[in-house]
């Protein structure tokens, strides 16, 4: 059992600022970081650093040397990644206020450029003991989903960014979908919590869903469970970069593993919640080790829980 990962890969340049640029502002900013980042790496790195087995494919670009190193250095195979010199790496550029809140422009690079001949070639390696892992920072998503469910792989989708063409997507054909509340609302409409997770089950009956609600926790329903969790109670934050994809690649592997999907959630709040004490990307992902050193020791507070069979 591994997860795969056809994700983004992104150099992130990273600036300190005291609040976000406005419309025609130019101001200095307080520092500058390049650190490794895209959604797709940070999953990966966030779901090896619990010991799971994980590969990631895609494309290298010119400028991804440090992409590389890191992903070696967290134990990810690269076994099928592939390079395209003559296109430019994914990259980001990335503000980060006082308060530890980020906004980001992307630009997706060798991202977009993957072909339905290599996305075969990949999913020919699956089994459906396998779960793909998937983002909206690619091209061909549809062709990807579509082409595993022949398989019967089993397919996670983080539907991030959010754009109107994610509506378009064989969602259904999902065994998860992970989105905020701002993505949730986006694909299936909702103003309250309730109203986004009531619309997202209806729409998706086959599909769980994962519904990440910031300082709110995160809620789970799977047709078998219906799960709230609340969040951890963090000292300081520092960066939010990459919670999501912590949270996720925690959570994805404890599904992997066949851990209860409480137990799953709760690991991946903690792990979350470190990460945000922590400047850049997937530097600030915490190890296993250091998530459950944290639980063990209550710093960061019990999670208020709500477990109900759905």
């Amino acid at each position: 059992m591994k997860i795969v990962n056809l994700g983004s890969l992104n150099v992130d340049h990273v600036y300190r600022v005291d609040r976000f640029l406005l419309p025609g502002e130019t101001k200095a900013s307080k520092g500058l970081n390049d650190n490794a980042g895209g959604k797709g790496l940070n999953q990966s790195i966030a779901a090896a650093r619990t010991g799971s087995e994980v590969y990631h494919a895609g494309y290298f670009g010119s400028g991804s040397e440090m992409l590389r190193r890191v992903l070696a250095e967290a134990g990810v195979h690269m076994d099928w990644m592939e390079d395209h010199m003559d296109i430019p790496c994914g990259h980001t550029v990335i503000q980060v206020d006082d308060q530890g809140q980020n906004c980001i422009l992307l630009f997706g690079g060798t991202n977009t450029c993957l072909t339905e001949d290599y996305i075969d070639r990949v999913l020919d390696q699956c089994t459906p003991d396998d779960m793909l892992l998937l983002q909206n920072e690619t091209n061909l998503i549809p062709y990807i989903i579509e082409a595993a469910a022949r398989r019967g792989i089993p397919v996670a989708m983080n539907a991030a960014p959010m754009d109107e063409g994610v509506k378009d997507y064989p969602i259904g054909k999902l065994r998860w979908l992970i989105v905020n509340e701002i993505e949730g609302a986006g694909l299936a409409g909702g103003g309250s919590f309730e109203e986004i997770m009531a619309n997202l089950t209806a729409a998706y009956p086959q599909t769980g869903i994962l519904l990440t609600l910031g300082s709110d926790g995160a809620w789970f329903h799977d047709g078998e469970r219906d799960i709230r969790m609340g969040c951890a109670k963090v000292p300081h934050v520092v960066d939010t970069t990459a919670a999501g994809d912590t949270f996720l690649g925690y959570f994805l592997a404890g599904m992997l593993d066949k851990m209860d999907p409480a137990q799953a959630l709760r690991r991946a709040t903690y792990a979350s919640a470190l990460t945000i004490q922590s400047p850049g990307a997937a530097d600030s992902i915490p190890t296993v080790a250091q998530v459950e050193a944290v639980m063990a020791a209550g710093t960061l507070g019990e999670l208020a829980v709500q477990d109900n069979q759905a």
